[in-house]
């Protein structure tokens, strides 16, 4: 498995790989959390956000989804 965009959060993702559906659901919060926290970290908290504000009406086209 590929690793994780961040280092401390490659055990929990790897986890997730091999874990049966009843563990998968509580190490992918794991993951998730220690993912958007290194994100934050760096500063791509943002940029994601600013990103899909930006294409808010391309997301609603695409996904057809209301504005």
């Amino acid at each position: 498995m590929s690793q994780s965009l961040a280092k401390q959060c490659n055990d929990l993702k790897e986890g997730i790989g091999t874990a049966d559906n009843n563990e998968c659901s509580t190490l992918f919060k794991e993951y998730s959390s220690c993912l958007q926290g290194a994100l934050k970290e760096r500063g791509i908290d943002r940029l994601l956000e600013d990103a899909r504000e930006d294409n808010k009406e391309n997301d609603a086209a695409f996904l057809g989804r209301k504005k």
